[in-house]
């Protein structure tokens, strides 16, 4: 039985002969030490029910290439969204200008897969318009229906298929249709005048089939009704130094700015992360294990191969608060004498590729939620952070709580708005005193910037009891 032939590449599609473009590329990279020709199609869609309506509908397609030389740390770059034969070599001969007078050895080509670790569903033309829309508005009429101070229900679906090809000079052609979906609900209640807002969203590397099952956007109608009333009869949060117990999940937002990008390896190459040159280091307190997993099938931040080519992988990045290594895309792994970790991201092929996490967490412990709580005289129990501010150099951050409570006597008490975390992220993993028994990963929500790209990513933590953590607040 014959194997399944591949469907055409999308140089082929677009009259490009391989053979032709390979040698535009070879030609570049003459005595260069990497580069690729990066070749993608996406399509996506955006729709938002707001307001008791359909308020807008998005959708977009795009198609282009951009082909790199590296020379050194020198990096020439070059794109566009006309993808001919003749564009192809006007970019070659532009990128090629960042090798002038350089002469150097080609880096090992990425080591091959055949894993994948998503479908290639398409969450864009799966579902006909009419049905997303009509999805949106039955949405829209539950969640006005489960409470009476509800006045504001905003739903939206968000669907993307990209197609990516990698044309390396060793000749290989590397392939991925890159499924992802999100569905998010958010309610606004009211309430003598005063009105607050919770949310929701989840998705994934799939078609949306699984987050718009009823039981599925139901649970997530509940879940921002929940944190809305929540909010609703928050009082202001009290400021100053306390024990500081995180929920699971989510919150490994913080994790993931205040220490992730810290531990990237362009920043540590160039010296300017609090985690340069620490390797073999306590950099946190026992039992903290961090990693990064881009080879987590289904997950928002997974990729069967990175934007160079290169399988994603588990990377330690802290292993029981040793710092034992950094994440490399093929740049900072070869000037560093480091092995790539499949870490090389870029938005779209208008950006060159940097080391950018994928899904980044912390590993469970054993210490239940429950009895983390109990032993706080007075502090703070965050269930849910918000956006936040860091400086990668130091890893200083302020964190937005979007739902917390009061600890007193070991108990969680009343609901609090306005609390900030702020600290910075070094400090704060060695004052970590317990690790939770609950490990949790997001809903599949995250989005990371970076050097003015944003990419789909993960976190994940167990709850974490913090001591000695700076809150701010609206009330002494």
């Amino acid at each position: 039985m014959n194997a399944p032939s591949l469907p055409p590449s999308l140089l082929d599609a677009s009259g490009v002969e391989t053979g032709a473009a390979l040698d535009a590329l070879r030609e570049a990279m003459a005595g260069a030490d990497d580069g690729e020709l990066f070749i993608e199609r996406s399509e996506s869609e955006s729709v938002l029910f707001d307001d008791g309506r359909l308020k807008s509908a998005n959708y977009d397609t795009t198609e282009g290439f951009g082909l790199r030389v590296v020379a050194g740390e020198t990096a020439g770059y070059a794109h566009s969204s006309e993808l001919s034969l003749a564009a192809i070599r006007r970019s070659a001969d532009a990128a090629a200008l960042a090798r002038r007078g350089y002469s150097g050895v080609a880096a090992d080509a990425p080591r091959a897969t055949n894993a994948k670790l998503y479908g290639e569903d398409d969450p864009v033309n799966g579902l006909a318009f009419a049905t997303k829309t009509g999805l949106l508005q039955e949405i829209d009429a539950f969640a006005r229906a489960r409470d009476p101070r509800i006045v504001q229900v905003s739903v939206s679906l968000a669907g993307e298929r990209r197609q990516i090809e990698i044309l390396r000079a060793d000749g290989r052609l590397l392939r991925d249709v890159r499924p992802l979906a999100r569905v998010n609900v958010s309610v606004t209640v009211e309430k003598d005048g005063r009105r607050e807002t919770g949310s929701s969203g989840a998705g994934g590397r799939a078609a949306f089939d699984f987050w718009i099952r009823p039981q599925a956007w139901q649970a997530q109608v509940d879940e921002a009704l929940r944190m809305a009333l929540v909010n609703l009869e928050a009082v202001a949060c009290p400021a100053g130094e306390m024990e500081v117990v995180l929920g699971p999940g989510w919150n490994g937002v913080l994790l993931h700015e205040a220490v992730g990008h810290g531990l990237e390896g362009d920043f540590n190459r160039k010296g300017i992360s609090a985690f340069s040159g620490r390797i073999g280091e306590r950099v946190a307190a026992p039992g903290v294990t961090v990693f990064d997993d881009g080879s987590l099938p289904g997950r928002r931040g997974s990729l069967t191969i990175d934007d160079e080519g290169t399988p994603t992988e588990r990377t330690v990045l802290i292993e029981d608060g040793i710092l034992v290594g950094y994440m490399h895309d093929r740049m900072s792994a070869r000037l560093t004498g480091a092995a790539p970790t499949g870490n090389g991201r870029r938005q779209s092929y208008a950006h060159m590729p940097l080391p950018r996490m994928t899904n980044t967490g912390m590993l469970g412990g054993s210490t239940p939620r429950a009895e983390m709580i109990e032993g706080v005289k007075k502090g703070l129990y965050c269930a849910n952070l918000g956006g936040g501010q860091v400086d990668i150099t130091n890893g200083k951050f302020v964190f937005q709580c979007t739902e917390a409570y009061l600890i007193e006597d070991g108990k969680v008490t009343a609901p609090v708005k306005g609390a900030t975390l702020i600290g910075d992220g070094p400090t704060v993993l060695t004052r970590i005193t317990a690790i939770g028994d609950d490990f949790d990963f997001d809903p599949g929500i995250g989005v990371c910037g970076k050097a003015g790209q944003g990419v789909p990513v993960g976190v994940g933590q167990p709850s974490l009891k913090l001591s000695g953590l700076t809150v701010g607040g609206t009330a002494v």
